[in-house]
């Protein structure tokens, strides 16, 4: 087989170039790989640019209407443990999908430890509908809907999704990771390790929360945009783990 040909059960995406999706779904597929749990695994997807992993990992996937994909999620791991089957259920969700259209149902499984986990991609805008502010866009910045700069003082403040629900609810594991250069890419997948065996594990309910660089909508280079993630984003939202269960 060529080096650029994929499996046939697998397909390409389409995500734009730059785009930290691409990195985060890799370094998933990578820790499935390993944790041998990849028969096991269904990836629950949530609506916006996540759609793009729709089928690229292989196995199971079910695409949920907008922000449902935490209920879908609980759903569906409550019933087929109930028949005796081990599953490893993940969703994978924008910030927009998981943190605002669909915060309800995020919180719910988290405020019930719920046995999922949660990965959720905040590149600071709705990406897929062309870059409209989103909850997690920063003081000052710049989108379709904020063209100005966002005015905190209008709109409140950013959401800080993973030390919210670090600090409320008595969940498994919450973490924040970047994928803007190597050192913070290493670091991810040893979150996304910690993640997926506190569920394994019956801990309950584990959320990572990855920033992601989003070239075409913030209208920069694929380099400059990494830069942004590590001078602008990572100080507004720090890094690391916020709650680990024992």
């Amino acid at each position: 087989m060529a080096l650029y040909e994929l499996p046939a059960k697998l397909k390409k995406h389409s995500l734009c170039p730059g785009c930290g999706h691409g990195i985060i779904l890799r370094l998933i597929a990578e820790t499935l790989e390993e944790m041998e749990l990849q028969d096991k695994k269904i990836l629950v997807l949530g609506v916006g640019c996540s759609c793009n992993a729709n089928g690229i990992l292989g196995g199971d996937d079910f695409q949920c209407a907008h922000g449902r994909a935490s209920a879908v999620a609980t759903g569906m791991k409550l019933y087929l443990e109930s028949q005796g089957k081990e599953t490893c259920i993940i969703t994978y969700q924008g910030d927009g999908d998981a943190g605002v259209i669909g915060l309800a149902e995020t919180l719910n499984a988290a405020y019930r430890n719920e046995n999922i986990t949660v990965f959720t991609i905040n590149n600071s805008n709705f990406a897929m509908t062309g870059g409209q502010m989103s909850w997690t866009t920063l003081k000052g910045q710049k989108t379709t809907t904020s063209v100005h700069g966002r005015d905190c003082a209008i709109t409140g403040n950013p959401i800080h999704l993973p030390e919210m629900i670090a600090n409320q609810f008595d969940v498994a594991y919450a973490a924040r990771a970047a994928v803007c250069d190597v050192k913070h890419i290493n670091q991810a997948k040893k979150f996304i390790k910690k993640a997926i065996q506190a569920q394994m594990d019956k801990k309950g309910y584990s959320i990572v929360e990855f920033l992601s660089q989003c070239p075409t909508n913030w209208g920069m280079a694929p380099v400059a945009a990494a830069k942004y993630v590590a001078e602008q984003m990572m100080v507004e939202y720090p890094v690391g783990e916020f709650k680990v269960k024992e």
